[in-house]
């Protein structure tokens, strides 16, 4: 996924004015604490078991940029494009010219795109929409675009990390911190500057603020995406770097009603790919998405997780 497709991705919920937000859910959100954990825990469980898919991020073990006209892809040494030791030797070439990139397999290698065997193909990167995808088992890469920048995104199925990581470390889930809000709509969409861990910033369009209480003070975030279709927050808190990821979290909540308003659940607040792996190019919080609050709820770091 791009860029400005990862930095698009979703948030948004709830029935209330602002003037009388508070920790607790609105009566029409209430539901039983136990079925509202378990549904939490469901949750996590289906998103452990993307992350450990074959699209998921765990069995990433390559980010390879590739320079201008002949890049040489396999373990031995002298290719320009170093796979792991358990790749073959040679694996084959990607020739780039401006935006155009295309694949030659090696001789003695069989390279396969959608089951079909391939000695040359031209290759679409994921700014497509459709990159190409191109296996040689148990190896799987395609070309991912950041900026005017192209890279070789390499998973290995059998990568170590897929069985190391068995579960997600969370603070307990707290009802609590399913809060009411409101969105508010700027009279136009703005422009924020959404940094990424390449040290290039991207301009994604904003079309309001998301308006919550907590303990009585008011905070707001800045969220990417459209409202009519649901929202994405990237942000950062008192937590960061001690119990959760230093370089932020991710949050998604559907659309808000026609009168704004929404639910914030931070017991969904979840890590970047970033904190698995560091292959991955995450967007970073915007300057405005830093609170200066400690958000004790959602995912935290853990033995694998956030310390690469």
């Amino acid at each position: 996924m791009s860029m400005k497709k990862t930095v698009i991705a979703l948030i948004s919920l709830g029935l209330f004015t602002f003037m009388g937000c508070t920790n607790q859910p609105a009566e029409n959100n209430e539901m039983n604490t136990e079925e509202y954990k378990q549904t939490i825990e469901k949750w996590r469980q289906n998103r452990l078991e993307r992350l450990k898919s074959e699209g998921g991020w765990l069995n990433l073990v390559g980010l390879l940029w590739l320079e201008e006209g002949k890049n040489t892809l396999g373990s031995a040494a002298e290719n320009s494009i170093q796979f792991p030791e358990n790749a073959p030797a040679h694996v084959g070439t990607i020739f780039k010219k401006d935006d155009n990139l295309t694949f030659f397999a090696h001789d003695e290698v069989q390279v396969y795109t959608d089951s079909t065997l391939v000695d040359k193909v031209a290759l679409n990167s994921d700014a497509t929409g459709e990159a190409t995808m191109l296996t040689h088992a148990p190896f799987q890469w395609f070309i991912i675009k950041r900026g005017d920048k192209y890279a070789i995104r390499l998973r290995d199925f059998t990568s170590p990390l897929v069985d190391l990581i068995d579960s997600l470390p969370a603070y307990p889930t707290d009802p609590q911190w399913r809060i009411e809000a409101t969105f508010e709509p700027f009279d136009e969409p703005k422009n924020i500057e959404i940094p990424n861990v390449l040290g290039e910033t991207e301009l994604s369009p904003c079309y309001g603020e998301l308006v919550f209480a907590i303990e009585g003070n008011t905070y707001r975030l800045l969220p990417m995406g459209n409202p009519t279709r649901g929202l994405f927050v990237v942000f950062a808190d008192g937590t960061s770097a001690e119990e959760t990821y230093g370089a932020g979290r991710f949050l998604s909540v559907p659309a808000p009603d026609k009168s704004g308003n929404t639910i914030i659940d931070f017991n969904k607040a979840y890590n970047p790919p970033c904190a698995f792996t560091e292959y991955a190019t995450c967007p970073l919080p915007p300057a405005e998405n830093r609170l200066d609050v400690r958000i004790t709820a959602g995912e935290k770091i853990g033995e694998h997780i956030g310390h690469h």
